[in-house]
């Protein structure tokens, strides 16, 4: 399926004429009649000072919009000197003058980056490119309003924020049915395992133990009203021994008590096999940009998205993944879920303070974790 197909299936669109008009990729061979925009950090004076600075608890408005209309692309790239700035600064986005965003994440998280360190990948929705280029593909269409901030909750200032949106306008509304583009930030410093008693993933103690209704789960997303997911980008710093992705993915969808989907594993989720063979990899869809070794204080970052069939929802859907078998690990998960539903949205929870987003080890027993004490915030990097 192209990608177009994910911003017709958001819409809801009926004719094949709407779809063509409204879809992410336009048919070149016909006349488009959008008229296109671009917010951007140009020096309005003509000179070159192309880049905004954030002081830091300042806020900086990006992007302030009237529609009808569609974000297509968000680039941003970021010099800034202060360790983790990706997790420090964060982005939200609003719709239609809502009073509560649809997009609120640390802007690392946003492009994949959970880890607050930079490395390139690509996909068809996001990617990283050199050097330090964040880039966004998801259709984001608005009725009557966008509006995107960016805010500094860093101790230093950001030096230069450099920004290009690109985006439409649209002369009649959006089509009946329109969804709204939603993304948020959701973590676990630690995921506290059941059991710190275990010598390896594969003990009697922790193999034999079921987990029939995800309970004690990692949440990736917790939404209410109707809608699709539509992916997730993922990062885990292990606190303790071995492979992290002994856990199985598990949706509970349109409030039911055992999962509507249940997988086989976590690298099989993220469509790896076998612990993705020590080795990372990234295509249009899926992928492990960052595969650690299976050791303490390791790091990975995964991604999946559902363009082939996004998952629907009519009242509410929980998406969820096992931190181990059954939840017996106690490493640390950071991640973004994307999905598209109709307003208004479910409250988020409140994003964590920011010393509280910085990766940093956990003292949680365990295989590798003896002795570890409580690392400064950031793993002390």
């Amino acid at each position: 399926m192209r990608f177009a197909a994910l911003l017709i299936l958001a819409m809801g669109l009926a004719s094949s004429s709407s779809a063509q008009e409204f879809s992410w990729q336009p048919d070149l061979t016909r006349q488009q009649t959008y008229i296109p925009h671009r917010a951007s950090s140009s020096d309005p004076t003509g000179a070159n000072a192309d880049s905004r600075a954030i002081a830091p608890g300042a806020t900086l408005t990006v992007l302030d919009a009237d529609g009808p209309g569609t974000i297509s692309h968000i680039w941003f790239t970021i010099a800034d000197r202060e360790p983790y700035h990706l997790k420090r600064i964060f982005m939200r986005i609003y719709w239609d003058n809502e009073p509560t965003p649809s997009v609120e994440t640390p802007v690392g998280d946003f492009f994949g980056l959970g880890l607050g360190e930079y490395h390139s990948w690509h996909s068809e929705l996001l990617s990283v490119g050199s050097d330090k280029a964040l880039n966004s593909y998801f259709p984001m269409p608005f009725a009557r309003h966008a509006r995107i901030t960016i805010t500094n909750d860093g101790e230093q200032p950001v030096g230069d924020f450099y920004y290009n949106i690109d985006y439409r306008t649209y002369d009649h509304p959006l089509p009946a049915g329109t969804l709204y583009f939603h993304a948020q930030y959701r973590q676990a410093q630690p995921n506290h395992g059941w059991t710190d008693d275990w010598k390896r993933n594969q003990d009697a103690l922790v193999d034999k133990k079921p987990n029939l209704t995800g309970e004690g789960n990692y949440v990736w997303l917790d939404a209410k009203g109707h809608g699709q997911f539509v992916g997730v980008t993922m990062s885990v710093l292990q606190n303790q021994d071995n492979w992290w992705g002994e856990g199985d993915d598990m949706f509970l969808i349109d409030g039911a008590d055992a999962p509507s989907i249940a997988g086989t594993g976590s690298e099989d989720y993220f469509l790896g096999a076998w612990d993705f063979g020590g080795k990372p990899f990234s295509y249009a869809l899926y992928g492990a940009p960052v595969v650690g070794e299976e050791l303490a204080g390791s790091r990975s970052s995964v991604y999946r998205f559902h363009l082939d069939s996004p998952i629907p929802f009519t009242k509410s859907i929980k998406a969820t993944i096992e931190h181990g078998h059954a939840n017996h690990r106690s490493d640390n998960f950071y991640s973004v879920a994307y999905w598209y539903q109709a307003e208004p949205h479910a409250p988020f929870p409140p994003l964590p303070p920011v010393n509280e987003r910085l990766p940093a080890l956990q003292p949680v027993g365990g295989p590798g974790n003896a002795g570890t004490a409580a690392a400064p915030p950031g793993g002390g990097r």
